[in-house]
């Protein structure tokens, strides 16, 4: 995630047991080579010819800098000067030895326990998604797709980018959303489809130069991450003559499309249904208890099964058992229920993920974090609703005694360490948090005592 932060990078490279690190210098407002440095000053004195051996990240051996030379790294120079002395042979050898089902990403996301998984999805996994998702949206030669969702995500490595390449699409990545940009570059290249969550319809909808820009070679796209409106899917489809938009639900852990409405499906089908099963995937409605099959209609867990599956969690073995059973079913934690046409509506979720405009924020990262600062006793991680991102963040803090502590000062603890969008925009000061009889905190009660104080 080109946001994070020294938290976020020093887990993730520790975690994944990650050998060799090819990065830019930065990315906006975020500086990598200061966060490598922090994590491994033994850079300033090391042979970039020679493994490294770093302390806090005691697997990385080589660190390979694109933009600029830097102590103890290989330039991008370097590291391809060293490929000159790999025999081809060896390399036809490898190639020949690479199955369908090695894992080729590992895609880090959030529970509602713990701290982010290592999600390995295979070239089967991926390869076979984004071809699915670009046949149900009749991709061809003969489009041109605009990029302006991450492709650290999902959304944009599969939806869009394997989807486009599976199909022979042209593409126009963006470095980043910014609507000026995405209208510029949709009349400039004349873009036909592209991707992205509600928020970013609505603020390219509402700027300035939307009357300016041209639409007309506009067919089709991909709407996810949060519940789109009808009055914004209906402004998509007249406005920016996305005709053939299309609605997809799944998750990273299913690589990540499990359903997929229809190009020709009508609005309401689109804007209250997810569609219905990509090919190859079984999709059910299950009791969260007894994993029971659900009839029609039946509110109950959404469950799925096939080639698009994760092979697991890196290095969490308990975690993995617990996501997928013994007979292959992957258990979402989305709450659904499948319509008679065969169409699924989410209602919910059984977790507490807040989902804010498309990112998915894990709450015990961020308590976990806040926890640190020492003049914090407790504290719970909420999500509020949100008109514009669909929800927001909100901390609910208990301080020690004695000790006072304002909202801006817990946003600069969290702002200083973590991703911009995992910064609170809204922080409680609490003496207590609702339980129950056997002590266990009722967040559910929480967001509703929350939602109430905000409206």
């Amino acid at each position: 995630n080109t946001a994070y932060k020294i938290h976020e990078a020093e887990y993730l490279l520790r975690q994944s047991d990650t050998h060799t690190l090819v990065m830019i210098d930065g990315f906006r407002d975020v500086s990598y080579v200061d966060i490598i440095k922090e994590l491994c000053p033994e850079l300033s004195e090391a042979d970039p010819q020679k493994p490294l051996r770093c302390k806090r990240l005691p697997f990385l051996r080589h660190v390979i800098t694109v933009s600029s030379r830097q102590n103890g790294c290989l330039s991008w120079a370097d590291a391809l000067a060293f490929s000159e002395r790999v025999p081809v042979e060896e390399v036809w050898r490898r190639a020949a030895k690479v199955h369908p089902d090695d894992v080729c990403n590992m895609q880090y996301t959030s529970g509602t326990t713990g701290f982010p998984k290592g999600v390995m999805l295979t070239h089967r996994n991926i390869v076979n998604n984004g071809k699915c998702i670009g046949d149900r949206m009749d991709l061809s030669t003969a489009d041109r797709m605009m990029i302006q969702v991450p492709m650290f995500h999902c959304f944009g490595m599969v939806l869009a980018m394997t989807a486009a390449m599976t199909h022979g699409t042209t593409l126009s990545p963006l470095p980043y959303f910014s609507s000026k940009a995405s209208l510029a570059c949709v009349k400039q290249e004349r873009i036909t489809c592209f991707h992205g969550v509600p928020t970013m319809f609505i603020a390219m909808l509402e700027h300035p130069d939307f009357c300016q820009e041209d639409f007309a070679f506009m067919r089709t796209g991909i709407m996810a991450g949060s519940p789109c409106p009808e009055p914004v899917m209906r402004d998509v489809l007249d406005k920016m003559n996305m005709k053939e938009i299309t609605i997809v639900f799944g998750q990273t852990e299913a690589s990540p499309g499990c359903t997929m409405s229809n190009a020709s499906d009508a609005i309401d089908v689109r804007v209250s249904t997810v569609g219905h099963p990509l090919p190859e995937i079984e999709c059910r409605i299950v009791d969260p208890e007894t994993y029971e099959e659900l009839p029609d209609g039946s509110n109950g867990e959404f469950v799925a099964r096939g080639y698009n599956i994760m092979k697991g969690y890196y290095k969490m073995p308990e975690a993995t058992a617990a996501a997928i059973d013994k007979d292959g079913w992957l258990h979402t934690g989305d709450l659904a229920c499948r319509n008679p046409d065969g169409n699924f509506r989410i209602t919910g979720r059984l977790k507490d993920m807040i989902i804010r405009g498309g990112e998915n924020i894990y709450p015990k990262e961020i308590e976990e974090f806040i926890y640190t600062h020492p003049k914090v006793k407790d504290v719970q991680v909420i999500g509020v609703p949100d008109p514009g991102y669909g929800e927001e963040i909100m901390a609910c803090v208990i301080l020690k005694a004695g000790v006072h502590m304002d909202e801006e000062e817990v946003r600069a603890f969290v702002r200083a360490s973590m991703a911009k969008h995992k910064v609170p925009r809204y922080v409680r000061f609490v003496d207590s948090f609702p339980m129950n009889a056997a002590g266990k905190i009722l967040k559910y009660k929480m967001r509703e005592d929350a939602a109430k104080s905000l409206i």
